[in-house]
């Protein structure tokens, strides 16, 4: 990612919208993550918690509340719905995952996040957001060539199954360069008609 130039005065903060796994579904994947830390000495697969992410963008601080309360009106609109994991999958020579295989509700709230909030989320010309059309839950990234040819075929053969019932998402954020996220806010889905979602506008 390019350099950001921060204006004096103006936080610039990563920020990533993400749908979590309950809490039982979120321990089995962390230890999934934990093994494969310790069998291919990659320390990066312990870091984050486990995730989907539906965008990832950078920001001004100053923007957070104007976004939080235009994602708010997104997830007011939009129903919960199951979410089906299963085996695993590679990004060539990089990263291993968890496959997301329904992909319909989630690349449906994607299109709609996009058409209502990428201007918010768009800080300049060379730092647009990046929408994720492919969901999926990382297992680990940024692997060394050794380990991801290893890891690729090894869990080529292991299976994996996980369902989860997402009800709402989160934003996170963190400041450019730091590790740990925060939660900036919690966004529930509520299937609200778009009439009442509007008249929450006004």
């Amino acid at each position: 990612m390019q350099q950001i130039q921060s204006l004096p005065g103006y936080r610039v903060n990563e920020y990533l919208l993400v749908l979590q796994p309950n809490e039982e579904l979120e321990r089995k994947i962390r230890g999934i993550k934990e093994e494969f830390a310790e069998k291919y000495k990659a320390e990066q697969a312990r870091w984050s918690r486990p995730h989907i992410t539906l965008v990832s963008f950078v920001q001004y601080e100053m923007m957070e509340a104007r976004l939080l309360s235009r994602l708010k009106m997104v997830a007011m609109g939009s129903p919960a719905f199951k979410v089906e994991l299963k085996d695993y999958g590679t990004f060539p020579s990089h990263t291993l995952y968890i496959n997301v295989v329904s992909k319909v509700p989630i690349g449906q709230l994607v299109k709609t996040i996009r058409s209502e909030s990428q201007r918010l989320m768009k800080l300049n010309d060379d730092h647009k957001p990046h929408f994720i059309m492919e969901p999926h839950v990382t297992v680990a990234r940024k692997l060394a060539p050794w380990q991801y040819e290893k890891a690729a075929l090894e869990y080529s053969h292991r299976q994996f199954t996980g369902r989860f019932i997402a009800d709402g998402m989160l934003l996170l954020k963190r400041r450019v360069g730091e590790k740990p996220y925060q939660i900036a806010g919690r966004l529930a889905f509520q299937n609200l008609p778009v009439l009442s979602v509007q008249g929450a506008l006004f």
